[in-house]
Formats: C-alpha cells, sequence, structure tokens
C-alpha cells in the first residue's frame, strides 16, 4: 500500500539532456534581452558588456556549486538540497519564496505576451489575450513531461536561432559584408564613449543582469525527472552557462557596435532597430512574433519550476499531501491546478490595472533570485565538509569562489531592497517572507511522503 501510495507521488525520468538545456535557456533567455537589454545600455553604455559577463561568473559558480551538490545527494532537487544544509523551516521558506516568484514572472510573461499579441489585434481587451495565453500554456503543461520537454525545447529554439541570426548579421554589417543603412562601430574603439557613465553605472546594471540571468536554477527542479542526472547535470550545466553568456554578450556587441548607445529607443527593441538598420523589410512583425514565443517561453518554464517546487514541498510534508499527487502521464496534477489559479488571478489584475499591472509585479522576481542563488552557495559552503565521498565534478576555487559570490550576491540583495524605486515590490516580497518564517514556526512537523526526500525535520 505504502509503495502504491509513493508511486503515486513520484515524478517521471522522462527529460532528456537537451530538454533540460532548453528549460534552463527558456527560462533565462526572455523579455530581458530582447527589450530589457535597452534599458541597461542606456544606463551604461556599451560598458554593460561587462555586467553581463561579471553576472556570468557569477552564474557559473552558482550552477557548478548546484551541480556538486546533486551528485553527491542524488535524487535530492534545489530545495532538498538547501533543505540537507538548513533544515526544512529554512527550505519551506525558500521553497514558498522560490514558488511565489515563479508564479508572478508567469503573469508577468502572460501579461507581455497578450502585450504583444495587441499588436496584431489591438480591439481586443488585453485582459482576454491574457486569458486565451493562459489556456494556452495551461494545456501544455497538462501533458506528459516528456511532451511538456519537446515544446520548451522547440520554443526555446526559436529564440535561439533567432538570436544566432542576429549575432551572424550583426557582424556582417560590422565587418563591411553586408550594407547598411548606417553603422557607427567607431563608438566602441573610443573609452569615452565606451564607458560614457562610469563604472558605478556598471555595477547599477550589474543588479538588473543578475537578475536576468534568474531562471537557470531551474535545473536544480528537473533533477528529480532526468535519467542519470548525476552524471549529464554537470555537462548540462558548462554548456548552458556559455550558451547564456555568449547569447546575451554578443547581441549587445553588434547592438553598441551598430546603433550609438544613447540613440536607442528604450521603448522599443534594439534588435527591431538592428535589423530597420540593415533595412529588412517588416522587421517588426518579425520580432514582435519572437518577442511573443520568447515570453511564452519563460512563462512555460515558470509553470513548470512552480508546479514542481511546489510537488517538493508537499513530499517533505511542507505543503499539503494533495499537491504531491502525480497522474499517469507524470503531472502533479493538484500543483498545476494551484498554479492555474494564481494565472487566473493574474489576468484579474490586468483586468482591473490594465495600465499598471506589469509595473506593480515586475521587480518582485529579482527578490527572489539573489534569494535563491545565496542559499545554493550557502548551502554548499555547509554541505562540502560533510560529504562522505568525494564528487567527480567539484566547483574549484573552494570556498573562496563561492564566498565571493555569496557576498557579492548579498550586496546586490541590500542595494535592490534599499533602492527607493524598488520601495513597492521590496514591501511585498519582505511582508511575503516574514508570513512564511511565521508559517514555519506553526506549521505541525509532519513527515516526507516519499523515502527519496531528505529526513532532515528541523
Amino acid at each position: 500500500m505504502k509503495e502504491n501510495t509513493a508511486s503515486k507521488n513520484t515524478l517521471k525520468k522522462q527529460l532528456l539532456p537537451r530538454h533540460i538545456r532548453m528549460i534552463a535557456i527558456g527560462g533565462m533567455i526572455g523579455t530581458g534581452i530582447f527589450k530589457g537589454s535597452a534599458d541597461t545600455i542606456g544606463l551604461a553604455g556599451p560598458s554593460v558588456i561587462f555586467s553581463y559577463l561579471f553576472a556570468g561568473l557569477l552564474l557559473l559558480i552558482v550552477m557548478g556549486a548546484l551541480a556538486e551538490m546533486a551528485i553527491v545527494y542524488p535524487s535530492h532537487n534545489m530545495k532538498d538540497l538547501i533543505q540537507k544544509a538548513f533544515g526544512r523551516r529554512f527550505s519551506f521558506v525558500t521553497g514558498a519564496t522560490y514558488c511565489f516568484m515563479w508564479l508572478t514572472v508567469c503573469v508577468i510573461e502572460v501579461i507581455a505576451a497578450g502585450s504583444f499579441l495587441q499588436y496584431w489585434f489591438s480591439s481586443i481587451p488585453l485582459w482576454i489575450l491574457c486569458l486565451i495565453c493562459s489556456i494556452v500554456l495551461i494545456l501544455i503543461n497538462a501533458t506528459s513531461v516528456k511532451s511538456f520537454g519537446e515544446i520548451e525545447f522547440w520554443f526555446a529554439g526559436i529564440k535561439i536561432f533567432v538570436i544566432i541570426a542576429f549575432i551572424l548579421l550583426g557582424i556582417a554589417i560590422l565587418f563591411g559584408i553586408m550594407p547598411s543603412n548606417n553603422s557607427s562601430s567607431h563608438y566602441l574603439h573610443n573609452y569615452s564613449d565606451f564607458i560614457p557613465n562610469g563604472w558605478k553605472a556598471v555595477f547599477s546594471t550589474l543588479l538588473v543582469v543578475i537578475f536576468s540571468y534568474g531562471g537557470s536554477e531551474l535545473i536544480g527542479l528537473t533533477i528529480t525527472e532526468t535519467k542519470d542526472a548525476e552524471k549529464v547535470l554537470p555537462g548540462v550545466v558548462k554548456g548552458v552557462m556559455w550558451r547564456v553568456v555568449l547569447f546575451y554578450t554578443l547581441p549587445i556587441f553588434i547592438i553598441c557596435g551598430l546603433i550609438p548607445w544613447d540613440k536607442i529607443d528604450a521603448n522599443a527593441s534594439p534588435f527591431v532597430q538592428v535589423f530597420e538598420t540593415a533595412g529588412l523589410q517588416g522587421a517588426s512583425h518579425v520580432m514582435n512574433f519572437i518577442l511573443l514565443t520568447a515570453v511564452l517561453s519563460a512563462a512555460n518554464s515558470g509553470i513548470y519550476g512552480c508546479t514542481r517546487m511546489l510537488h517538493s514541498l508537499s513530499q517533505s510534508g511542507d505543503a499539503p499531501k494533495s499537491l504531491s499527487y502525480v497522474n499517469k502521464q507524470g503531472v502533479p496534477v493538484y500543483s498545476l491546478a494551484f498554479s492555474v489559479l494564481f494565472l487566473l488571478l493574474g489576468t484579474y489584475l490586468v483586468y482591473l490595472y490594465p495600465e499598471k499591472a506589469f509595473s506593480y509585479l515586475l521587480a518582485i522576481p529579482g527578490f527572489t533570485v539573489s534569494l535563491i542563488w545565496i542559499s545554493i552557495c550557502l548551502a554548499q559552503l555547509k554541505l562540502r565538509p560533510q560529504y562522505k565521498e568525494k564528487p567527480y565534478f567539484k566547483l574549484w576555487g573552494f570556498p573562496y569562489l563561492t564566498l565571493f559570490a555569496a557576498c557579492t550576491l548579498i550586496i546586490s540583495f541590500i542595494v535592490f531592497l534599499i533602492d527607493s524605486a524598488n520601495r513597492l515590490s521590496s514591501i511585498v516580497c519582505v511582508a511575503f517572507v516574514l508570513i512564511m518564517v511565521i508559517i514555519s514556526f506553526f506549521k505541525r512537523n509532519t513527515k516526507p511522503t516519499s523515502l527519496e526526500v531528505p529526513n532532515d525535520t528541523n
């Protein structure tokens, strides 16, 4: 009877390495590069490239630490590893906050998708378009995990194809292989133009860029649904790392080489402006389609992340048992239903405040990304001395690199909190965390529902 119950609550190992690569890339590469890059370039000019490279280094450390722990503790996902290091109370708070982040991201991306659809269907209210996008995402996540992995593979593949095409087109224009309406690559050779607002501006963009890389930690939730995860994870982490850094830094290098940094329209996608520089007709329609697929892909990965974290919380006894139920397709259906409810509430928010809903929610994910990355670094610092066997993959430079990443992230986290521009979202996030902390003290110390989950109970 216990085995039958456990089997109903166990996720299926149907994800392949290429699936988890694309799930992570799909969560990271979205409006942050296609549209948000205009804001970061406007703040720091071409020198924003340093921010993306430095944030990429932090990402490498965080993901390396996560891969190392996953090898030592097979079948433990990201929340389980944090729980093993700091106990159930801490993992409950971080897990609940992580769910809150992805639910918010899903609503943000659905609102963005609806706004992109309005480009073609301007007569249809935004909330109806958001509702349509939500239904599509729900249907995708209701399929088997293998089907979800395939759909996300192609979703993210579209974004990667466009970025590669953009890079090749930009290089051709920069080197004079392809004629263009305007070329201003000399802006990359002059120091005053390369760092127009000083190094302080570069640091200020670092906060935004770190948040743009958020989503990479989704790899830490795919472990329980990936065959031989402890073997394939290090290679996947390395592959995702260099792809993301290249897909962010090279396009920005090209944008700054072709368009003066102070001439980039903050209200439009720099990608569209480069395509127009190349004289390509219909660029706005093409990019609108790409932006639509990009945000749907990010929302798709977000629903996956939220449902699997809810499932994990339920498995460890930190959420209602029903949320751990898995159907024959390997889908945690009640966790998905909870996510659906939040998406519908988000759509209702758009209906009430169509002009303000997006800005209200936008800054919330940044808070959680920092919190989760800090938790991963601290968990590795705590667990490394406890390893019973040396893993075949170890993060180099321990403990100095991990400490460096943790301290940098803590500083950026504090700066984010005290920034007046983030005051409302900071209040909401801090209030949510405090509520979760209070709940953790009153929560019953129930037993985990699966033998695979760590036995920590403090």
